[in-house]
């Protein structure tokens, strides 16, 4: 994506409402500025990934966005309305996951969708036919067990479905697959990736392979401010120096190509590895090699993950 491309994204980005946003806010305990100035939005229908080390201030955040915990400084507004600590009107547009749900072991699934319809309010046929659609969302439609026999990952899909079943605006997903085995993350995360064109999602994790497979757009919370705010699409272009990987046919080939290129280290008895080289280095590799009537295994171009570049961050 080149320039142009980016400022086209940002102009139908500005089209969004925004769900969420936080405006100024700061937060100290006792002589611990946990949050300085800290500044983001949420656009309507994406998977925004909140990610920061252990003590960064995420749950804090979160804390304030459900108005369980004051700010020092700054406002903080859902779907317009600005939160009130102590108050839970703006959590009408919220649902909340934390990473621990807690449910009644007794009951089964509907069981219990059934007792959080009643306790909110609830139509008696609006919220039968929702716990029909959340239970097929979540895959546990057939499933009559009581709760106490689940495992951790249909616990969290009952997780999912109990926040989803006032249809809120904003779902705030507290590291939901952060005790998971791989098949329990990818459910997790094909439900998270299914629901966006029904809400909004802020999805909080430490696992940040997770992050890039599922989120529109990240912050990186360092330091108690934002240090790495970006969508995934702008962070392929910001970041664009890559690393390129070149697996040769011949020794007397790959010596040739590194009278060119000295760069390149060898971590292979074919291969040489490239750091911060750019697309236009890679087709001007590519002429050469065609130039030269060099065959090659394999050319690669290996742009930088989201732990590299957040590893770069939390060292600066």
């Amino acid at each position: 994506m080149d320039r142009k491309g980016v400022a086209i994204m940002h102009k139908e980005e500005k089209k969004m409402e925004n769900i969420l946003t936080l405006s100024h806010i700061s937060k100290t305990f006792g002589n611990h500025q946990v949050l300085s100035d800290l500044n983001f939005s949420v656009p309507e229908h994406t998977i925004f990934g909140f990610i920061g080390q252990n003590g960064a201030g995420k749950t804090t955040t979160m804390k304030m966005i459900l108005g369980l915990l004051k700010p020092d400084e700054g406002e903080i507004f859902v779907c317009k309305e600005k939160v009130e600590y102590g108050q839970n009107r703006t959590n009408k547009y919220i649902g909340y996951l934390p990473d621990v749900p807690e449910f009644y072991g007794f009951m089964t699934s509907k069981e219990y969708l059934t007792l959080c319809g009643q306790i909110t309010g609830m139509a008696k046929e609006q919220y039968k036919e929702r716990i029909l659609e959340l239970l097929e969302l979540v895959g546990l439609t057939d499933n009559k067990k009581q709760i106490q026999g689940f495992s951790r990952g249909m616990k969290q899909r009952l997780g999912i479905a109990q926040a989803l079943l006032n249809r809120p605006k904003l779902l705030i997903c507290d590291e939901p697959t952060s005790a998971l085995d791989p098949l329990g993350r990818k459910e997790i995360l094909d439900i998270l990736s299914s629901i966006k064109k029904e809400t909004t999602v802020i999805f909080s994790t430490h696992i940040l392979s997770d992050v890039e497979r599922i989120c529109d757009k990240i912050a990186c919370l360092h330091d108690g401010k934002i240090a790495l705010q970006n969508t995934m699409q702008e962070m392929h272009f910001l970041y664009k120096d890559t690393e390129i990987e070149i697996e040769f046919d011949q020794l007397e080939d790959m010596e040739l190509f590194q009278k060119s290129y000295p760069n390149g280290i060898q971590t292979g008895r074919l291969q040489l590895h490239y750091k911060k080289y750019t697309k236009e280095d890679m087709k001007a590799m590519l002429l050469f090699l065609g130039k030269n009537n060099i065959t090659i295994q394999k050319i690669e171009r290996l742009e930088p993950t989201l732990e590299e570049l957040f590893m770069e961050v939390v060292k600066k």
